[in-house]
């Protein structure tokens, strides 16, 4: 083999060295790429940015289930930069998304910052950002799953108080056609074919009540209401009943106050409250309607003294066709709508209700309302009223003298 043979391999030689090196160079790099990737804790640019602009809670956790981003609504359920996720559910998330690369998902309860506050059910889901951090996105879903719990129930209750009068309806209507020849028997069914069908439509007319407040949040019509012209009107819309149940209906407190709002709304709801205390209220007691102004609020209270409501109970009274007596409701033709009329009409008014309740004691609903500056008096009106005064304050004089008036 001569010189230039020689020469050639020890090139390529040379050259297959170079490349075996520059390849072992490129994987030792790489694995040390992604050895730095894996055990970085690094968070990718934009993520912070991305997080700041966030509704929902969200955070970044390293794989100790520490966060090292989050966003400004996770310090509602406690989770704060620097800290480990409070909740074992989630880390327990956290970890399967890291493990898997997948996104997980799970709904669960978490409680909030707040000592006292209730847990909250929530849609957790978590997703790999890199190998080692994971982004959790924790979205508060009570809210719409308590108002799919209430659709549920509303028409679930509504199907079943329907069923009663219609199916009473139907009996009735099927007794008279088989009594056709006995006149007194008809007439007995016929009164209680009314009384079903008055009761349809009083269940009718609240369900269409309710339904109306419910459909938007606006009142059709706002002016400055007097609260004397609501507790009024509630009063005299329950007279009758009043009287047939020999319940004496009693107003006190202070005149002159204004709230602002539907006037019709307000005297409904101020009414079902005094329907409801009358029902039960025992015979020869009083339903008191007191009215007064405390630090630039308006309380419309409804007092009886009546079988009262247990404390288990009392959360559940403003529920739709809930009724603490199953057995007076039935007696008094009770639909079980009335409080959560009152409830949803108040709330669109910016106030609330409270109640106070003992059993055997009785109960108090009092109304809520912020409290209206009362409008300026008609000049005219005035200036009539001062003119009259003058001219009676004048009569005497002029009779005293002997002159006509």
């Amino acid at each position: 083999m001569d010189s230039t043979q020689l020469v050639l391999l020890a090139l390529l030689a040379g050259m297959i060295v170079g490349v075996a090196v520059a390849l072992l160079i490129a994987l030792a790099l790489r694995a040390r790429d992604r050895s730095l990737a894996e055990g970085s804790s690094h968070i990718p640019d934009g993520v912070h940015a991305v997080l700041r602009g966030m509704e929902d809670t969200a955070v970044v956790v390293d794989a100790s289930s520490t966060i090292v981003a989050a966003s400004p609504a996770a310090d509602m359920f406690g989770m704060h930069e620097g800290e480990v996720l409070p909740s074992p559910e989630l880390r327990a998330l956290a970890r399967g998304a890291r493990m898997t690369g997948l996104a997980h998902t799970e709904t669960l309860r978490l409680g909030r910052s707040a000592t006292f506050a209730p847990t909250r059910l929530v849609s957790a889901r978590a997703s790999a950002v890199t190998p080692r951090l994971v982004l959790m996105v924790v979205r508060d879903i009570t809210e719409r799953e308590r108002v799919e719990e209430m659709r549920r129930d509303f028409v679930a209750n509504t199907s079943h108080e329907l069923k009663t009068p219609v199916g009473a309806v139907m009996l009735l209507s099927e007794a008279i056609e088989s009594a056709a020849d006995d006149p007194a028997q008809v007439r007995a069914f016929a009164g209680r074919l009314h009384a079903e069908a008055s009761r349809l439509g009083q269940l009718t007319g609240r369900i269409m009540s309710l339904s109306r407040l419910q459909a938007s949040d606006e009142l059709a019509e706002v002016r400055d209401v007097p609260v004397d012209q609501v507790v009024a009107a509630a009063a005299e819309a329950q007279r009758t009943q009043a009287d047939a149940a020999r319940v004496e209906l009693v107003r006190g407190g202070e005149r002159g106050l204004y709230v602002r709002g539907d006037a019709q709304m307000l005297s409904e709801a101020v009414g079902n409250l005094v329907a409801n205390a009358i029902a039960y209220s025992p015979a020869g007691s009083s339903v008191g309607i007191g009215v007064k102004a405390v630090d630039g609020v308006v309380e419309i209270a409804v007092t009886d003294r009546g079988i009262g409501i247990a404390e288990g109970e009392q959360q559940r009274v403003f529920e739709r066709f809930y009724r603490a007596d199953q057995a007076r409701s039935r007696r008094t033709g009770g639909t079980g709508l009335g409080l959560s009329i009152v409830k949803h009409a108040v709330d669109r008014h910016g106030g609330d209700v409270r109640l106070w309740s003992r059993p055997g004691q009785g109960s108090t609903f009092t109304i809520r309302l912020p409290q209206a500056e009362a409008p300026p008096k008609n000049p005219h009106k005035r200036k009539a009223r001062s003119r009259a005064a003058s001219e009676s304050a004048a009569a005497p004089a002029a009779v005293s003298n002997g002159e006509p008036r």
